[in-house]
């Protein structure tokens, strides 16, 4: 008789792998039990020495889908003679090997789609759950946003307050229910409750509805709303009527409060019809929604949101009505009904029935399925109501323009009313904000954009050849983890809080073997980000119990994330580590490949510029605030950079880069990329003739004041910046000259070019060679690794001039910048001896040139890196920002010089 006591860490908790557990054990007869405690599911199993072996095995390999095993510990246990059966047993906070400092074991789980097996039972007349917003599963349902702490138990998340009725009590209890310890299970005996709330003092003043099983009073009085509103709002302002223009059947606007999921559901269908902007709480935070072929309701809510040009998603109800909005292939249509239902930017059909500012200038479109019951509830007829349902809305986050997303019902009181006519929500709280992710689709795999919820908190493991979720081959060096000591012996990294960047941000805590990467969290230029960061920060680290000793920061000193860092630092100064460097360290890291030698290209916007070739130095410093270790080259803009790393990833080599160019004054050249064409026009010599699109998008004042900066050097900051190159050709093509977004200049370019490139059914552009001119144009690279523009820049002129479509030049540009690429990847890579090559920065979110350089690396021999876990953008930077400073701990690196 064996008996064994097991310990399985990883996404464990939350995904039903306890009750996994007990129907293997209860399958092969094995006796013992089951339980969570804060870091692991620990498990004692007895049998016969086979069958005891076999349970072993199939502890890993049959794990339930959600599930994501990283370590199984058996040790060997005394047999106890009188246990029979096998039984879940209560969730404990700790347990032996768990380490007192902080958890190391338990993973939360993401928030997940609902389940097939729920929605047929949504729409199951028969069904005691039939239309019950909240259905939920161990296979499904909100796990991220409502933990409050681990173990993993309903007393622990937002679910504590709704306490379970008999009959989900006796499946919670019955090892044959598939809602088997389902901790958030419920039905509408138990709640959570769905009311629909117009914003109008009156309509807050009436009685509570009755829902047939309890009174449900309205969240919020009328004085609160009447303090909270504007004077009028843009509805009131444009009128009913013209709201409604144009809408079949269009109805008045209930203007009483709604409870009870199908009455609530009705009123929020009918504003919608109508033309209203309805606020709807989800997941992960409240969303605004309007319909998606109305150009009067798509232009209110940008109204709203102040959010001018930037592209809005659209939730669709299915694949067939997604079908008919943009092109999808077999691998598009996988990933939009993967668990995680990630906005995915598609190519949008030119006959799509949406309004032209849902996506305006853009060649893609971004669809999302329904992944809460709640979606999935408000594109289905409800019973006895006469508005049809709609088959797509605008969906997108309820916050102005560059704030975090509105997520608990305090926050709603003073933000929604400004924004949205009414809102349908419900009174489940949400613990933790958490963004809907964006992903491309490159490849047949996923290129994220933004990597949010589904996917968050993410999981990457330093001390393993790959992180949990990779696909990348074994590497056979680069184990981050524990650091050893003089004596050989091994112990914990200290606990590192990696504060990421300043747009996109994420930030993420390591312990050295376990990384936890956060949701997005947003543009750090506000207050409210600020505040949203503090809060996300705060809840991550509770719950893994993990307190941080050191942080790590952009070295950039404008940034709000370093200022941050510095001040709550105590007394052992902060980490610094270069923008592009993290970008790199963060490819290799997510492919599990730290210590490889690697060529990295990072092309992207903005990056702080420093000397040396150690990026994380402690921030100590000068009179000038330069930090020791590197030195800062006169604060030049980095973001055209080709990084040699060696067996030690903290550190890097400059290989090489684009020519610098002046960035005439500065934030202002981002905000006007004619601005940035000017410069590189003045920089190659080229005059500026009045026949060139973006010296004709400039009055004279402007111009003057531009070569006034360029001459006298006043207010221009060097620029290597890639992301820079793109918006001045955007500019010069005369596509794009004024940006609202970021981003917006080399979107356009992107969407030029691919009118002159194949673009199959599947939506993949496919780049054969550019046809129409005399000759390519080129981007020089020089011996020194330098990338000079000017013969690139002269030809795209002489194109222009000689009549070649805007098109041809735009791919054609993309041809010289992957050619460019490969040359010098190719040239460094001989020299040095390195064939691993990694593509990465906000500029490789651009899938014409991302599969181009790929392809000519592939053909040069390389094994080329890309994105797959974290996002090539700002929001995969903290993740490398950790990776730096523990391999500075391991080294012993991290005193301050």
């Amino acid at each position: 008789m064996w008996r064994r006591r097991v310990r399985v860490e990883g996404v464990v908790q939350g995904v039903g792998f306890r009750p996994f557990v007990h129907r293997l054990a209860t399958a092969l007869g094995v006796d013992g039990f089951v339980g969570n405690d804060s870091g692991s599911v620990f498990i004692e199993v007895q049998g016969s020495p086979a069958t005891v072996a076999q349970f072993l095995r199939r502890l890993r390999g049959d794990a339930p889908a959600p599930a994501r095993v990283t370590t199984v510990r058996v040790d060997d246990a005394p047999p106890v003679t009188e246990e029979a059966g096998f039984r879940i047993v209560a969730s404990r906070d700790g347990g032996e090997g768990v380490r007192a400092t902080h958890t190391v074991g338990a993973v939360v789980p993401p928030d997940t789609a609902v389940c097939d097996d729920c929605v047929r039972e949504l729409f199951d007349p028969a069904d005691r759950r039939y239309r019950h917003p909240f259905i939920t599963c161990t296979a499904c349902g909100p796990r991220f946003t409502i933990i409050r702490s681990l173990p993993y138990d309903r007393a622990a998340t937002t679910m504590a307050g709704f306490p379970m009725c008999s009959a989900c009590a006796a499946e919670y209890h019955d090892p044959a229910d598939r809602r088997f310890h389902a901790q958030p299970v419920c039905c509408p005996d138990c709640g959570p409750r769905l009311s629909f709330v117009p914003f109008t003092p009156l309509a807050c003043s009436a009685p509570a509805v009755a829902d047939g099983h309890h009174s449900v009073t309205g969240l919020w009085d009328a004085a609160e709303l009447e303090a909270a509103r504007p004077a009028a709002s843009c509805s009131e302002a444009i009128g009913a009527e013209a709201i409604g223009a144009g809408v079949p059947g269009a109805a008045e606007t209930p203007e009483v409060e709604k409870t009870g999921s199908d009455g609530a559901l009705a009123a929020a269908q009918q504003a919608l019809a109508d033309g209203r902007v309805v606020a709807v709480k989800g997941i992960g935070g409240y969303h605004l929604a309007c319909r998606a072929d109305s150009p009067v309701a798509v232009q209110l809510l940008r109204e709203r949101k102040a959010r001018v040009g930037k592209a809005f998603a659209v939730m669709v109800r299915d694949l067939d009505v997604a079908r008919r909005l943009a092109e999808i292939g077999p691998a598009e249509a996988a990933v939009l009904r993967g668990p995680a239902r990630p906005i995915v930017l598609l190519r949008r059909r030119a006959d799509a029935p949406v309004a032209a500012d849902v996506a305006p200038g853009n060649p893609l479109i971004g669809l999302l399925l329904p992944y809460s019951p709640l979606h999935h509830l408000l594109f289905a007829q409800v019973p006895g109501a006469a508005v049809a349902p709609p088959a797509c809305v605008v969906l997108t986050s309820a916050n102005l323009a560059d704030e975090p997303i509105c997520f608990d019902d305090t926050d709603a009181r003073g933000r929604l009313p400004a924004l949205a006519d009414a809102m349908l929500t419900h009174d489940r709280p949400i613990l933790l904000p958490c963004d809907d992710s964006v992903v491309r689709v490159v490849d047949g795999r996923e290129l994220p954009i933004r990597r949010s919820r589904g996917h968050t908190p993410l999981l990457v493991e330093f001390g393993r050849t790959a992180p949990v979720g990779s696909r990348s081959r074994p590497a056979s060096a680069g184990r981050v983890g524990r650091v050893a000591d003089q004596d050989g012996s091994r112990r914990p990294v200290e606990v590192v809080l990696a504060v990421g960047g300043e747009l996109k941000n994420t930030f993420c805590v390591t312990d050295g073997e376990r990384t936890f990467c956060s949701a997005h969290v947003g543009d750090m230029g506000g207050l409210a980000t600020l505040r949203a960061f503090e809060q996300s920060v705060e809840q991550l680290t509770a719950v893994y119990a993990m307190r941080p000793a050191r942080l790590v920061a952009d070295a950039h000193p404008g940034y709000s994330t370093r200022r941050w860092a510095e001040r709550h630092a105590g007394d052992r100064p902060p980490l610094l580590v270069q923008h592009h460097h993290a970008h790199v360290v963060s490819l290799l890291a997510e492919h599990g490949r730290l210590g490889e030698p690697i060529i990295g290209v990072a092309f992207d916007g903005t990056g702080y510029g420093i000397g040396g070739t150690d990026s994380a130095v402690p921030s100590g410093a000068g009179r000038d605030g330069v930090p020791r270790g590197g030195e800062v080259r006169g604060g030049e803009v980095w973001g055209g950079e080709v990084l040699l790393l060696g067996a030690d990833s903290h550190r890097f080599t400059r290989v090489g880069h684009l020519r610098a160019v002046p960035l005439p004054g500065g934030d202002t050249a981002v905000r006007n990329p004619c601005r940035m064409a000017l410069s590189h026009l003045a920089a190659v010599g080229i005059p500026w003739a009045p026949d060139l699109p973006a010296v004709a998008a400039c009055r004279p004042a402007e111009l003057a004041a531009v070569r006034s900066q360029l001459d006298s050097g006043i207010g221009c900051v060097p620029c290597t910046s890639m992301g820079r190159l793109f918006d001045a050709v955007s500019a010069l093509l005369g596509i794009c000259h004024r940006v609202e977004y970021e981003g917006q200049a080399a979107i356009a370019l992107e969407a030029a070019a691919l009118e002159a490139v194949t673009v199959p059914a599947a939506g993949m552009p496919e780049v054969p060679g550019i046809s129409g001119l005399a000759a390519a144009p080129r981007l020089a690279v020089g011996a020194d690794g330098v990338l000079d523009p000017a013969p690139l820049l002269r030809a795209l002129v002489a194109g222009l001039r000689d009549g070649v479509p805007v098109a041809v030049l735009a791919a054609a540009f993309h041809e010289a910048v992957a050619d460019a690429v490969a040359e010098v990847v190719t040239r460094v890579g001989r020299q040095r001896g390195v064939s691993l090559a990694g593509l990465t920065g906000g500029v490789f979110q651009n899938v014409l040139l991302l599969r181009a350089c790929q392809e000519r690396l592939r053909t040069a021999g390389f094994d080329t890196l890309v994105h797959h876990l974290v996002p090539p953008n700002d929001g995969g930077l903290a993740l490398g920002q950790a990776a730096v400073a523990v391999l500075r701990l391991r080294a012993g690196d991290d005193e301050e010089r």
